[in-house]
């Protein structure tokens, strides 16, 4: 491969990248970009750089080729429990009041592995959750593992490793979760396998925080060496994004060299010995200001957010916020236009996720006089399930149920927040009502199709993941379906064809 790459067709190839990916190669790593674009053209049958570049820029590409490129330019060195001091904290001092705070009321917790890699990290959580909770069984424990390389994900699915993933990690760890096999792999334990869901997920295109995709309500956010990849701009929107995807309190733990207080100013910084992490406060006293609205108008809800604050907290101690260090005033959020059908069929953006769970409360305020108004019942059920309060979002449900018992995305609804219970035989039956109110409900054959899978009915599965197939032939690539929070129908085709190698419908 002879042919190099031009500058100026660099330069539109990183900007492609970043777009389709959110990978950011600016001009110093143009020589590293050439070399990974080098590397994906002999895949995609070019033969030399140039050549694939060109067409990378020229042509419409499916989500499979994005992947492909994806597992070019992306890089997949990790090992078991790296970076020891995060996890160190994280047993000391986080995991023991989260679990004390949940047990035998509520006991759930959740976390995101984001970039979760060929799963190493994903899996070393699993272990330590196994290590400190020995009745584990009693809670519901979800680990989700997220990336955008696909043969990361499989690899990281199938649970296998050699010994160069163990370096530096303690003998214990290999001796009493893996089995050795006789081509001297090592292979993860069922139990510990069977903690942590694989999924793809691409931080600069999907959705999240979703109910839908399980990336809201997170405890604990894992987004280790990622950012770093990411241009500043897009590395605070991604920030963003998991800033509302975690719970009051919650956390979310970056490398030593993604740390800034800049990128990061909507958390509190917590110091521990060798450690930063950033703490999602729990809900400030806010000030709210209703201007009565006519019969035509919107109500005009504005909510003033305090000052954000860095704290420093001797973990020894205690976890409250003290010593406060003012930063420059950041705009609070603003409550959502008024709910039409109209608006509730838009796509959430991560803004709007955001606006939900601040202004949960203070809508159920504004309707008190009026709690059989089915489309506020919604909201505040997608809002307080997207905050991972289930049991209200649950009753808020019911309610609109009651109010517009033939609306079949409330009965979709309510099969997401069972699920998020852990309740996934109750989940089947209001799919099956969503389905009997509206047979084309894509959405709905999707849930029921993963159900099926879950629960190892394959054939039940795959008659169901063809339904949803075969409907999407109906939409176009970009349409938004449905009671989807901004799921295209091209994505959830290539999610169904991901899982059961069918050929893309749409």
């Amino acid at each position: 491969m002879t042919e190099s790459i031009p500058d100026t067709m660099l330069l539109h190839l990183s900007e492609f990248v970043a777009d389709r990916i959110g990978l950011y190669f600016p001009k110093k790593r143009w020589d590293d970009l050439e070399r990974k674009i080098c590397s994906a053209a002999t895949e995609f049958g070019f033969k030399d750089a140039q050549s694939c570049a060109g067409w990378l820029l020229s042509s419409p590409h499916t989500k499979s080729q994005i992947e492909i490129l994806a597992s070019h330019l992306t890089v997949g060195e990790t090992y078991f429990f790296r970076q020891k001091k995060s996890f160190e904290v994280l047993k000391e001092h986080i995991l023991p009041q989260l679990i004390r705070s949940r047990r035998g009321s509520g006991q759930h917790l959740r976390i995101w592995s984001v970039g979760c890699s060929t799963g190493e990290e994903a899996y070393s959580l699993a272990i330590l959750f196994s290590k400190l909770i020995p009745d584990r069984k009693d809670w519901n424990i979800r680990i989700l593992a997220t990336d955008i390389n696909p043969r990361f994900l499989k690899k990281a699915s199938e649970g296998v490793y050699s010994e160069w993933s163990f370096r530096d990690t303690p003998q214990w760890v290999k001796e009493r979760y893996f089995k050795k096999r006789d081509d001297s792999l090592f292979e993860i334990i069922s139990p510990i396998k069977e903690m942590v869901t694989f999924s793809y997920h691409n931080l600069a295109e999907d959705t999240y925080p979703s109910i839908l995709n399980s990336t809201n309500a997170m405890d604990i956010i894992f987004c280790r060496n990622v950012l770093m990849y990411f241009a500043p701009e897009r590395a605070k929107q991604v920030i963003d994004k998991l800033y509302h995807s975690l719970v009051d309190d919650g956390w979310l733990i970056v490398s030593p060299s993604e740390t800034s207080h800049f990128l990061f100013s909507q958390f509190t910084s917590v110091n521990f010995p060798d450690a930063i992490l950033y703490r999602k406060a729990g809900r400030l006293p806010q000030t709210l200001e209703i201007l009565q609205a006519g019969p035509d108008e919107e109500a005009n809800i504005s909510l003033q957010t305090p000052p954000g604050f860095i704290t420093e907290i001797n973990p020894e101690v205690t976890f409250s916020v003290e010593n406060r260090e003012t930063l420059p005033k950041r705009p609070g959020p603003s409550l959502p236009p008024a709910i039409d059908e109209q608006k509730t069929a838009e796509p959430q953006t991560s803004d709007t996720q955001g606006r939900y769970i601040e202004a949960a409360d203070r809508i159920l305020k504004l309707i008190a006089d009026d709690k059989k108004d089915p489309k506020a019942a919604t909201f505040l059920a997608r809002a307080y399930a997207n905050q991972g309060r289930l049991d209200e979002a649950l009753e808020w449900c019911e309610k609109a149920i009651t109010a517009d018992k033939l609306n079949s995305g409330l009965h979709y609804l309510r099969a997401a927040i069972l699920q998020e219970q852990g309740s996934i035989d109750d989940a089947v039956v209001p799919l099956k009502r969503a389905l009997y109110l509206d047979q084309d409900f894509v959405l709905a054959h999707f849930a029921l199709g993963d159900l099926a899978m879950r629960r190892g009915r394959r054939r039940e599965s795959n008659r169901h993941f063809r339904n949803a197939l075969m409907l999407l032939r109906g939409y176009d690539h970009e349409d938004i379906l449905p009671e989807s929070e901004g799921i295209t129908a091209g994505r959830l085709s290539e999610i169904i064809t991901s899982i059961t190698g069918e050929e893309e419908s749409v």
